[in-house]
């Protein structure tokens, strides 16, 4: 999954707050790695995303679920002078700068990003004469940041996805896959492709062996869209892919999910996070508990059950008693 996904679009009358939100959510994370404040920012900019209304006040934007009085005050003092203090403060710390530009290699995350700067690496060029100290992960991240950053255009991962689908095909009809995130939330640009995959005969997680060998051999059926393996696993593929020499490199991950996770998985796949984190605590207040895997009931004791039956999205809303939302109405 991409680490620098804004919940903004085009269109979106609270870009700027988006943008300023997103911005200290990041700071939050990679630098001060304070998860508490990452959420609360990440989750004030996906609430502004989805308001078709420009906001004209802190005060206003407090009404909103999500929105408390300190993001409600740095909304005013932004809407008052043009910026904010702290950001201001943080784009001249050098060495904030440095792990915000770290962590958006991918691979680095701020753990590593915080041990690369203690060896005095900075930046880019820091990184490339001191590729000995990285993984082959963030090698690669390294080989193609420039790429990686740029946006994938929707037409583009239509393009990948009819690709995937026809290489499927001639494998075994009876494979599945949904290409989730934000291209399936219905965006105009997306930082990354996640595709999802099953299959009939996924179904026992334990049965790892026939997982990896159904994974190699679709990524084999894939030699000419993908061009670099970052890892791969039994169930998961990470890596490279380019639709052709026009085209820039993409980051691609390819996940096998067993047949009764699946839809389970898609909705969880597909987000926003702040939509899946409001169906998950619905789903509790039902008497269930929800994850990627599958959907419970919790008993009398408190502990949760055997999964039920999932055979599409819309049965996980209608056993929670939650109104179906197309994945366009989930950009939250």
């Amino acid at each position: 999954m991409s680490k620098r996904k804004n919940p903004s679009d085009n269109g979106n009358p609270n870009a700027n707050f988006c943008d300023f939100l997103m911005e200290l959510a990041d700071f939050e994370k990679n630098v001060s790695r304070n998860i508490h404040k990452y959420n609360a920012y990440r989750k004030a900019a996906s609430v502004l995303a989805g308001h078709t209304k420009k906001i004209e006040s802190g005060e206003e934007a407090k009404k909103l679920n999500g929105i408390g009085d300190k993001i409600s005050k740095k909304i005013d003092e932004f809407l008052q002078t043009g910026k904010l203090r702290k950001l201001e403060n943080i784009h001249q710390d050098e060495n904030a700068q440095a792990i915000s530009l770290l962590t958006r290699v991918s691979g680095i995350g701020p753990v590593k990003a915080a041990d690369l700067l203690r060896s005095g690496i900075k930046t880019l060029d820091d990184l490339r004469k001191n590729q000995s100290k990285l993984n082959h992960h963030q090698l690669i991240g390294l080989k193609y940041f420039e790429e990686f950053e740029k946006k994938i255009p929707r037409a583009e991962i239509q393009e990948i996805e009819c690709l995937l689908k026809a290489a499927l095909k001639d494998l075994d009809p009876d494979f599945k896959i949904t290409i989730c995130g934000s291209y399936r939330r219905g965006k105009t640009e997306s930082g990354d492709i996640d595709a999802l995959v099953t299959h009939p005969s996924l179904k026992f997680e334990e049965k790892k062996k026939q997982s990896e060998k159904l994974l190699k051999t679709v990524v084999e059926a894939l030699n000419d869209l993908i061009t670099d393996v970052i890892s791969m696993g039994d169930t998961k593929f990470m890596g490279v892919c380019r639709l052709s020499n026009e085209h820039p490199f993409r980051r691609l991950d390819i996940r096998f999910i067993p047949n009764h996770q699946y839809y389970c998985a898609v909705l969880y796949f597909t987000g926003s996070d702040v939509f899946n984190k409001q169906m998950r605590a619905h789903a509790l207040d039902k008497g269930f508990t929800l994850n990627e895997y599958s959907l419970r009931p919790i008993g009398c004791t408190g502990v949760p059950g055997e999964p039920v039956p999932i055979t599409s999205e819309e049965d996980v809303f209608d056993y929670i008693d939650y109104p179906y939302k197309q994945p366009e109405e989930r950009n939250m």
